[in-house]
Parts: C-alpha cells; structure tokens; sequence
C-alpha cells in the first residue's frame, strides 16, 4: 500500500435528501455545509451517521439539530457569541409605519 493504512478510506457524502420534505431538507442543507467544511474523514463519519438517522427517523429533528450544533459551531463562530445567541430586535408592523410615516415626513419638510 502506499503509506495509507486500512483504516483510513474516504467518507462519501450522503446523497440523501428529499426536496419534497421541507424539514429533512432544510436538515440536509445543514448537514450538507457542515460536512463540507469538515475537516477529518471522523468528523465527515459521524456526520454522516447523524443524517441518516435523522432519515430513518431514529432521532428527530431537534435531536438532530442538538448533534449537529457542535460541528456548526466549530464551522460558523461568527454566527454564535459562546453560549449567549444573538439578540433579534422586532417590533410591531404598526410601530414601524408610524416611524417609517415620521422619517418620511421630516425627510419632507427638512429640504
């Protein structure tokens, strides 16, 4: 052999999903980046046993999304701050026509 041991063969990705179901496809999407920027042959294993489970309906879909959390985290820091998630600001539609309504008034009479 040419230096590789038998241990090590190549993890395929999981040609899996299924369009016409919006969770496991929105679940495979996930699956999809994360193994993409995977960065050992393990890692890309157990990814691929995640999925699949998830297909099997062995687990569901916030087991899965629990799984799957550590290797998005590792992949994608920036889009979580350590155990705290990113605060979303929303307000009410009615709110935010009357400021949009006050923005373009005194956008009016600033000229």
């Amino acid at each position: 052999m040419s230096g590789s041991s038998n241990n090590e063969t190549t993890v395929q990705k999981l040609l899996i999903d299924k369009p016409s179901d919006f969770r496991f496809h929105a679940a495979y999407l996930v699956y999809s980046d994360a193994w993409d920027k995977a960065s050992s042959e393990e890692v890309k294993k157990q990814l691929n046993d995640i999925v699949a489970a998830l297909s099997k309906n062995e687990i569901d879909h916030q087991t899965f999304y629990e799984k799957m959390r550590q290797y998005r985290v590792e992949f994608n820091p920036e889009h979580y701050t350590g155990r705290e998630w990113t605060r979303i600001e929303t307000q009410r539609k009615r709110d935010w026509r009357k400021k949009e309504e006050r923005t373009a008034r005194n956008a009016r009479y600033r000229k």
